[in-house]
């Protein structure tokens, strides 16, 4: 699979957001172990902060697809031209990754810069250390 997939699973999950308040539209790709790509979209909830990110839709994908591991990850937003995850998408992500995986900030005309998540998250809490 190649990472223009995961880039226009990205942009298709944006095209599928629901942001009526913030009228900031954000999609996110993952690629998890299995090879599978899983999507998700901002999902906003006039209860702010209520609503859920991109990033964490796509996690929920992920894990309810059956896979527990992140390989790489493409975040694009509609109005922002690198839109990093928010600081709690960081931690989320990095639940489910390495700190080599790779994050892909993207615009709508692909893959802008290319993040590791310890570049991303550079002291996240370790879930090797817990348990």
């Amino acid at each position: 699979m190649s990472l223009n997939q995961l880039f226009e699973a990205a942009k298709d999950a944006m095209g599928k957001c629901y942001a009526p308040y913030s009228k900031f539209p954000v999609g996110a790709a993952i690629r998890a172990e299995d090879g599978v790509i899983y999507k998700g979209a901002n999902i906003e909830n006039l209860a702010f902060p209520q609503g859920w990110c991109a990033e964490c839709t796509a996690i929920g994908a992920m894990v309810m697809g059956g896979a527990k591991k992140i390989v790489e990850i493409a975040v694009i937003a509609e109005k922002m031209a690198l839109c990093p995850p928010c600081g709690g998408c960081r931690q989320k992500i990095a639940e489910f990754a390495d700190r080599d995986t790779r994050i892909y900030l993207c615009d709508e005309t692909g893959v802008r810069k290319t993040m590791t998540m310890d570049e991303l998250l550079p002291f996240s809490f370790d879930t090797d250390v817990i348990g």
